[in-house]
């Protein structure tokens, strides 16, 4: 097995386990998350619950070769999705425990982020 596998292993499970555990932490957290919705968002406990419930499918999508392109899919929609939560986590003045250059670090890690599912449909 060449580096190159093996990055590529570590990348496919890196994700999946970032997905899996965000998602738990929906159902761990969820006042946390909650507390993220923008006013404009309703019933923001549901969005926290299937965004919760998402995260964890497109963990477990990653894990499988035959799903992963969907599951890479999915993940770009829902960063996409959550955005204006990033941005309102950074606005809204709600979240003063959380270094501030931390919020401002999540608005491009979602680029990051979304280039890291992307690479995924290539194949």
């Amino acid at each position: 097995m060449n580096i190159s596998t093996i990055l590529g292993y570590l990348s496919i499970f890196g994700q999946a386990a970032f997905y899996i555990y965000a998602g738990v932490a929906h159902f761990r957290n969820p006042k946390f998350f909650i507390k993220m919705m923008p006013p404009f968002v309703q019933s923001p406990k549901l969005m926290v619950d299937l965004s919760g419930v998402g995260e964890i499918m497109i963990g477990l999508g990653f894990l499988l070769s035959d799903t992963r392109p969907y599951a890479a899919m999915a993940a770009i929609l829902l960063l996409i999705a959550v955005f204006p939560a990033n941005v309102y986590m950074l606005t809204s003045g709600k979240f003063h425990r959380i270094p501030k250059w931390f919020l401002w670090l999540r608005l491009p890690l979602q680029g990051v982020l979304i280039y890291w599912a992307y690479i995924y449909l290539l194949n």
